[in-house]
């Protein structure tokens, strides 16, 4: 990537050892929120809400690495209207970015934004929270992501973002505590409808929570389901990322919105691609971990002809299977 550098500790799921870097400061280009040497200005994306169902939308990110060009812009948000008030989930990577969605939602209902579900504690989908909670809403999330909000790291990403991410992500911006933390499966009853809120982590995260709508029959998936792109592997669990996958199945729904991409109509066939492309990383890693094979060999040796023409596989795959050889040599032991 343009300039990364790694530290140790969890970088938005990245645990990568490099006390090097860590002892020098060095802190550039992050993924999944930052690209600095390609950050410039421009007009702010777009931001428009689309019809999911009867009482959901939701906004699409880029399929990009953040800059302060996008602002960030590089996942989804969804919201879910009732009589009583607007549930959103997730809160996108910026705080302008969730005061746009905030005004986006009151031109489209004229209601306020009484809870936010985040679904994990990545910087694209949490760095907006505190425009919500000076709005009033109160932010449930599952407690599993304490760990990490607390931890040197996430505060080493937030400096970093904002250099890289300014003046969208600035000193004003701050980490934000979810108000309710859950540790187990939440029916959340807001003016007549029902949003089931569900933990499947450890996952894509330690704290991955799915939302779905049984009315509706409308999944919000997080990052657990990436569209038409390479997903963002890390440190992820993928061998219980693959269970979760089909857990998700199991909810029966007719549109998924997924943490990056189009909304889905044909859930088994488009989980399938993050599904197939953790299953291949592991595949191959695995075989390498357990012959003893250097990385850099079993990644030349590796077929990634399924995948390469994907959006951002040029960014991520190295960093992926890298993580996931790490993962199958733990595995191993």
């Amino acid at each position: 990537m343009n300039g990364m550098k790694l530290l140790s500790g969890r970088v938005d799921g990245y645990q990568v050892a490099s006390n090097l870097v860590r002892r020098a400061g060095l802190l550039a280009a992050l993924w999944l929120g930052v690209a600095g040497a390609q950050a410039q200005s421009g007009a702010a994306p777009a931001l428009t809400s689309q019809t999911v169902s009867a009482h959901a939308r939701y906004v699409e990110g880029l399929s990009a690495l953040g800059t302060a060009a996008n602002q960030n812009f590089i996942s989804n948000a969804g919201y879910v209207t009732t009589h009583d008030g607007v549930v959103v989930i997730d809160a996108l990577g910026s705080p302008a970015l969730a005061e746009r969605l905030i005004a986006e939602i009151s031109r489209q209902t004229g209601k306020r934004v009484t809870h936010v579900i985040v679904t994990h504690y990545h910087a694209d989908h949490i760095y907006g929270l505190q425009a919500f909670k000076a709005a009033g809403a109160r932010i449930i999330a599952h407690k599993a992501a304490r760990e990490y909000l607390h931890s040197d790291t996430a505060h080493l990403r937030l400096e970093a973002s904002r250099t890289e991410l300014a003046p969208w992500v600035n000193a004003q911006t701050r980490l934000v505590e979810a108000d309710d933390w859950l540790d187990g499966p939440r029916d959340l009853v807001i003016g007549g409808v029902t949003l089931q809120i569900r933990p499947v982590g450890p996952s894509h995260t330690p704290e991955d929570l799915v939302v779905y709508l049984p009315q509706d029959k409308v999944l919000f998936a997080g990052d657990l389901v990436f569209r038409a792109r390479v997903p963002f592997v890390g440190q992820a669990d993928s061998r219980q990322w693959i269970k979760a996958l089909d857990q998700l199945l199991e909810f029966d729904a007719a549109v998924i919105v997924p943490g990056h991409g189009p909304m889905s109509t044909q859930a088994r066939q488009d989980m399938q691609l993050t599904r197939d492309y953790l299953s291949h990383l592991r595949s191959v890693m695995g075989e390498a971990a357990r012959n003893l094979d250097p990385f850099e060999d079993a990644y030349k040796a590796a077929d990634w002809s399924a995948f390469e023409k994907l959006p951002l596989f040029g960014v991520a795959n190295r960093m992926n299977a890298y993580n996931t050889y790490l993962l199958m040599e733990r595995e191993a032991r």
